[in-house]
């Protein structure tokens, strides 16, 4: 493993507006991930800091120490409309370090106290521990939980995310979250051409995200932004180079031409209705106040 380090930072704001996804607002303690996972958009984020975004990205850390105190600041401003946020869009706010500067529980609190609808992505374990602020906000219907998933499969999971807990941990944690009255369900995403996005890997991930509990499943298939698209060609030269040819041919810009995403959408619909999992998780709102490659 090689060696992480951290660099404390201070933000001058928490909360970023986004457009054209279902929440208004993302929120990320962190900047970098030690994850890894070769797929990952964010990878871009460090070029912007002028830091290394292959190996640098998973080794070399920045935690925002004062982004809850902030956020507390925005949330109690006089125009603040209880939006609905999203933690950890960027990077995962679940990630190893978040046990040592619990950022990330400091964030759930500030939203419980301020009556915000919150969503969280995440691959780690890690947001067990913060059970009991979730079980307060899914009483409020604050709180929805999104446990990234891509594949059950745990060589694959290994390969691609190799900093991740493996692929059963994580599902045991939709069910654990789950049986504590929390809103959580898996997001099966991205899928890899040549990897993960075959009939056999969706049919097997679907399943087991039905078996863990999970109350809605999401799925999306790879994009080669300009920030990560060198970076997982130089990962698949080295891991499976009997792909590089193939995605070269699939992926002219950052999408996939729509025939071949609509034919791994319909795979996986097809599956979500055999076992009658939710498509997509629903933003949190307040709840009234009475109360193979081709």
């Amino acid at each position: 493993m090689a060696r992480v380090s951290v660099q404390e930072v201070t933000c001058r704001s928490a909360l970023n507006r986004v457009q054209g996804m279902p929440f208004k607002w993302s929120l990320n303690p962190y900047r970098g991930c030690a994850h890894g996972c070769h797929y990952c958009y964010a990878r871009a984020t460090h070029r912007y800091l002028n830091l290394n975004s292959d190996a640098g990205f998973s080794t070399a850390l920045l935690a925002k120490t004062n982004i809850a105190e902030v956020l507390r600041r925005e949330l109690s401003a006089r125009g603040w409309r209880r939006e609905s946020i999203s933690l950890g869009t960027a990077t995962d706010p679940y990630q190893p370090i978040e046990g040592r500067y619990r950022l990330s529980r400091a964030c759930l609190e500030a939203a419980l106290d301020f009556r915000t609808p919150i969503s969280i992505v995440s691959k780690g374990t890690l947001v067990l521990r913060d059970a009991d602020v979730l079980e307060d906000l899914a009483a409020r219907g604050l709180a929805t939980v999104c446990i990234s998933v891509p594949t059950v499969d745990a060589v694959a999971a290994r390969l691609t995310e190799p900093g991740t807990p493996p692929p059963a941990q994580r599902l045991s944690v939709v069910e654990r979250l789950a049986a504590r009255g929390i809103r959580a369900g898996v997001m099966m995403a991205p899928l890899l051409p040549g990897i993960t996005a075959d009939e056999a890997h969706v049919a097997a991930t679907v399943r087991a995200a039905a078996e863990h509990g999970a109350r809605f499943l999401w799925c999306g298939l790879l994009h080669l932004d300009a920030g990560v698209r060198a970076h997982y060609l130089d990962f698949l030269r080295a891991t499976f180079p009997e792909l590089v040819d193939g995605h070269l041919r699939l992926y002219h810009g950052k999408y996939a031409p729509e025939p071949y995403a609509r034919r791994v959408a319909e795979r996986a619909a097809r599956h979500k209705d055999e076992h009658a999992v939710g498509e997509r998780y629903d933003v949190p709102r307040e709840a009234p106040r009475q109360l193979a490659l081709l």
